[in-house]
């Protein structure tokens, strides 16, 4: 029996992971413990996720356990030792302005966390890939200082920079601000490169632009367009947190990720690292996006606009995906913003409704 364990397995990737693996006879092991609806309320619980899992995916065996509870996760990682042949660690507190509220909470479950899945791995299974979700905020708010121009509804980075394709992974990590969150999973990815180099582990940090999907619980602090769409069809207020509103994310769907996490199963490396997103391929404005939700959904958005732009937020920010594209040529983007858009309506709209 070949074991993958997927941690915050009902949340967006988590959950399009465990389908994935599972399509392919995998037994998987969920570790979940609703954690987003302690971080951002009941509207953001993945509850109702979890129950789908269980209900749809026949090898699925989830756990409510909370990754900072080391005696657990170890009993878990014992008990199926080196029938684990896979490790994927999506879960996280993933905002900015959160994390500020609660360093403890935010740093204990991002930094911590990640050490207890990478010594459980060690311990059981050390020849198995491990696969985690870092963030393009490591780079902290150093991408804003790029030479960048103002257009009517973006901004964009001046043609003939280096940058232009997207951001790569020779971007420093140093001298910039990070915010809490940040910080936490700047702790985290390095965590999972060291213990590739210092214990000969297959580990990749995949440094995540705005990772989006028909699954995910967005709320206000996080889930740029799940959160977009649904205030578009409810007619719930949305706010834009400066730049004008015409600051830009790549965005990529929660299957091309997988999908990326796939060929590294196949052909692990040791402490590898690559910056992933929508690429140039697929990334939008913030004006932008509303203009697309407004045309799928026939509704208008209310919304309204604050000056003051979130700590370490982005102004512009692309990936440049040629790293792993020259590893693993098979690998290509499938959905654009429009395409994930149209996905997100189409299978919420009457949830929301």
């Amino acid at each position: 029996m070949s074991v993958v364990i997927i941690t915050g397995s009902a949340g967006l990737i988590g959950s399009e992971a465990v389908r994935f693996f599972g399509n392919l006879g995998m037994h998987v092991v969920g570790i979940d413990n609703d954690m987003r609806k302690f971080f951002f309320g009941e509207e953001a619980s993945t509850d109702w996720n979890r129950k789908r899992l269980e209900t749809e995916v026949e090898k699925y065996e989830h756990y409510d356990v909370d990754i900072r509870d080391y005696p657990k996760i170890k009993e878990i990682f014992e008990r199926f030792g080196k029938s684990i042949s896979l490790i994927i660690h999506t879960a996280a507190q993933p905002s900015h302005d959160w994390a500020a509220r609660d360093p403890f909470s935010d740093f204990s479950v991002n930094a911590n966390g990640t050490l207890n899945l990478l010594q459980a791995t060690r311990e059981n299974c050390p020849d198995s890939p491990f696969i985690f979700t870092s963030t393009n905020k490591v780079y902290g708010d150093l991408p804003n200082f790029l030479p960048l121009v103002e257009l009517e509804k973006r901004w964009e980075i001046d043609s003939s920079h280096r940058y232009y394709s997207g951001i790569s992974e020779d971007m420093s990590i140093d001298n910039s601000k990070h915010s809490l969150f940040g910080a936490s999973k700047v702790a985290a990815d390095v965590l999972v490169q060291e213990y590739g180099r210092y214990f000969d582990m297959k580990t990749v940090s995949f440094r995540g632009g705005c990772l989006t999907g028909p699954s995910h619980s967005g709320t206000q602090l996080h889930g740029f367009l799940a959160y977009l769409m649904k205030c578009t069809v409810t007619g719930n207020p949305y706010t834009i947190f400066g730049y004008k509103g015409k600051q830009v994310r790549d965005n990529i769907h929660s299957s091309d990720l997988i999908a990326a996490f796939y060929e590294f199963y196949k052909n692990p490396g040791s402490a590898e690292i690559y910056n992933i997103g929508g690429g140039r391929e697929s990334n939008c404005s913030m004006l932008e996006a509303i203009e697309i939700c407004q045309e799928i959904s026939g509704r208008e958005l209310q919304h309204s606009y604050k000056e003051d732009n979130r700590i370490g937020d982005h102004i512009w920010y692309i990936s440049d995906l040629s790293k792993f594209k020259n590893k693993y040529p098979n690998w290509s983007i499938k959905y654009n913003v429009t395409q994930i858009l149209q996905e997100i309506y189409d299978k919420n709209v009457d949830r929301w409704l």
